[in-house]
């Protein structure tokens, strides 16, 4: 059976920690739960279960979350649910409202997610990803143009810094040996030249 929270998850902000402070909105896990369109795939992934028999199902963020959290650290079942069980910004990218101490799921969930989430659900959510960053550069980039005809400036946006001691050249220097030994072929081909004659 599957039954869809109805209560919207909090900004990382809100997310209540034990011991007091907040989640910051530039951790990797947090600014990838923004980029996954979770709700867009719910409804499909709660047509694989039964409407009136069974246990209720774990929700789709949980499900893909962690696996997604499993392929990313490499992990093992069991060490992917420590991971979630320590760590609040993966309970966080999960669905969880608030930190809890008690793992969320048993690691044999983690079968029936693989089984449910296949390679071709996979591809629809990375497409919809890939879709939703592209239509959002070029809101982007429409924007720039629209400023640009309007003759209104574009402000900078800080300075950049070049520095030539960090780029790479193409400087022999004098204690190079291949100096040493590109003279010697440039010399045997003199000599190979006037030789002949």
């Amino acid at each position: 059976m599957y039954r869809k929270e109805e209560q919207p998850l909090p900004p990382p902000e809100k997310f209540e920690l034990p011991f007091e402070g907040k989640l910051s909105p530039n951790n990797r896990w947090v600014i990838m739960a923004e980029l996954i369109p979770w709700d867009d795939f719910e409804e499909e992934y709660a047509k694989l279960f039964s409407a009136e028999k069974g246990a209720p199902a774990k929700l789709f963020r949980m499900a893909l979350g962690t696996l997604i959290i499993k392929e990313k650290l490499g992990t093992s079942d069991r060490e992917t649910i420590e991971q979630i069980r320590e760590n609040p910004y993966l309970q966080y990218f999960i669905g969880l409202n608030c930190y809890q101490q008690e793992p969320p799921l048993e690691s044999s969930m983690l079968v029936h997610f693989r089984k449910r989430i296949d390679g071709e659900l996979i591809n629809k959510i990375n497409k919809k990803i890939v879709k939703r960053e592209i239509d959002k550069s070029d809101k982007e980039v429409k924007k720039k143009d629209c400023l640009q005809e309007k003759g209104e400036k574009i402000k900078n946006k800080g300075k950049l810094i070049l520095d030539a001691t960090c780029a790479p050249a193409d400087i022999k220097y004098p204690t190079d040996l291949g100096i040493l030994n590109q003279a010697r072929i440039e010399t045997e081909i003199i000599i190979d030249n006037l030789y002949k004659p």
